[in-house]
């Protein structure tokens, strides 16, 4: 078997709790993006981009999701989950927000944009393990939030496909049982 078949058949997400430093190097990670944008992209309408948090910008992000949080949610957060949300991003040494953005064009559905920023996230998570890294593609409240999407810039016809925390695994996780064949593979007739 070569060695993208090898990476392909063993890739596992990991925990973002147990990504840590290091992340990938400046270079690795212009790499790493440039592999993700090498997507199927019908009409060339470049229907994703990524926001990249490193450094500081994890923690002044956190403090944008707490607030957030306290505005959105319909009960008062605990004290713990306000710290949850303030730690969120330094999880990993690097979070990367995969937003997708949708263009009207004759040719180019929806569904067909929508996808491509998907191959371009599950992309970026490959690029990075190839590299030698963790990766985990996380969508939780804060993929889904008007405040979050604000703080974000994101446009009217932009929003969060995801957020992929990338990291040194502390710890592998174990494989999980993935569908049989005969499953999920059915052989139209004619």
């Amino acid at each position: 078997m070569n060695e993208t078949l090898q990476l392909l058949s063993r890739r596992r997400s990991s925990k973002a709790a147990l990504l840590a430093a290091p992340g990938p190097s400046a270079s690795e990670l212009e790499t790493i993006l440039t592999i993700a944008a090498r997507v199927p992209d019908h009409k060339r309408l470049v229907p994703w981009r990524f926001i990249v948090f490193e450094g500081e910008a994890r923690a002044k992000f956190g403090e944008v999701l707490a607030e957030t949080l306290v505005k959105e949610d319909r009960e008062a957060p605990s004290a713990v989950r306000l710290e949850t949300e303030r730690q969120r991003f330094m999880r990993a040494p690097l979070v990367i927000a995969v937003i997708s953005r949708v263009v009207e064009t004759p040719g180019a559905p929806e569904i067909e944009q929508v996808l491509s920023c998907g191959a371009a996230a599950h992309s970026l998570c490959l690029a990075a393990n190839a590299t030698g890294y963790g990766t985990c593609w996380i969508t939780e409240w804060y993929a889904f939030s008007a405040g979050v999407a604000a703080a974000l810039g994101l446009a009217a016809n932009e929003r969060v496909a995801g957020f992929v925390y990338i990291g040194t695994e502390t710890e592998k996780q174990p494989d999980r049982e993935r569908p049989a064949l005969t499953q999920i593979v059915t052989r139209w007739p004619g």
